[in-house]
């Protein structure tokens, strides 16, 4: 039984709540992706070169990114071979076979979020600005509220313009305590909010960070200074270092994602407005290009839109019309 079949079994396990969230965030994506797939099932009987050259365009396309869809088209070629695949319509049940198989394969990358078992969790939250990295730490801290967690926002975000009462804006409409002074050092803010929070017996911290990507070495130093604070504080906090992308930038989110990877480490990403682009094959190809686990998804503006990663989830809002 290959992993279609085996998925399309699974997905009647799942959450309908989810699915449906899911299916409707990437309806821009598979409406560009599937419906293009099916004219090439249509348009080849059996299974060429020119198919391989238009599939490869296709994904492309869908911003899955080059090296990946390189990566896929080889092992794609190597099983149409191995199987000698001539049916261009059943192909693309193997093509959804790969494409899961390209991102679980071998991988011991976790989509959960690591949790604290001594005292505060902590994650600290990194992004350029205007990614939505706010909204993102506002909409996580409302998921965890309603798990009953005890919840602070933490502003290190403290010299843009309106970026700490925006966040304390977030703290009430969650439930959440808030600490947060403007204009002052970050390091220092984080270090008295931490003070705060242990004093409050916080079960989450979400720190806010500036999103200053142009001028690598005085953000590389600010946040190890701010690591170090944690660090002395909590013991192996932060536990989550969480770099936040618009999946509508595309291409753009994976140069983010490398040039914050140089100067940090990230645990995981959130990709903000998933549901507002057709390229939503860039979960992929930030899984093969930088080897970071997607682990939030954002599938609408509401505070309930914002969705753990499911691969399978994701598979089948990109694929479900195959189905």
């Amino acid at each position: 039984m290959g992993l279609f079949s085996i998925f399309k079994k699974k997905i009647k396990t799942k959450d309908e709540n989810d699915i449906k969230k899911y299916d409707e965030g990437l309806e821009k994506t598979r409406k560009e992706f599937v419906s293009k797939l099916n004219v090439l099932g249509i348009k080849y009987n059996k299974v060429n070169e020119e198919y391989f050259e238009e599939l490869e365009n296709i994904l492309i396309m869908a911003d899955i990114g080059v090296k990946t869809v390189f990566t896929f088209i080889e092992a794609l070629r190597k099983r149409v071979k191995e199987e000698n695949i001539t049916d261009a319509e059943y192909l693309n049940e193997v093509i959804v076979d790969e494409l899961l198989l390209l991102y679980v394969d071998g991988s011991s990358l976790s989509d959960k979020i690591t949790f604290n078992e001594n005292g505060p969790t902590v994650i600290l939250f990194v992004g350029v600005n205007g990614v939505g990295k706010t909204t993102t730490i506002g909409k996580i801290a409302h998921k965890y509220h309603n798990e009953g967690k005890k919840v602070m926002l933490i502003a290190g975000d403290t010299f843009r313009a309106g970026a700490v009462p925006q966040l304390e804006e977030w703290a009430k409409r969650t439930n959440s305590l808030f600490f947060g002074q403007e204009n002052s050092d970050p390091a220092g803010v984080v270090f008295d909010g931490l003070v705060s929070a242990k004093e409050e017996n916080v079960d989450l911290v979400l720190i806010d960070t500036a999103g200053r990507l142009q001028n690598k070495a005085n953000l590389m130093a600010e946040l190890e200074k701010i690591n170090k604070v944690i660090n002395r504080h909590i013991e192996g906090a932060p536990q989550e270092t969480l770099l936040i992308i618009d999946a509508t930038t595309g291409q753009n989110g994976i140069m983010q994602a490398k040039g914050f990877k140089e100067i940090t480490n990230i645990t995981g990403i959130v990709l903000t407005k998933l549901d507002g682009t057709a390229k939503g094959g860039i979960v992929l190809a930030i899984k093969e290009e930088v080897n970071i686990p997607v682990k939030f998804v954002g599938l609408g503006e509401k505070e309930t839109d914002l969705k753990s990663f499911d691969i399978e989830n994701y598979i089948y809002g990109l694929f479900k019309d195959l189905m």
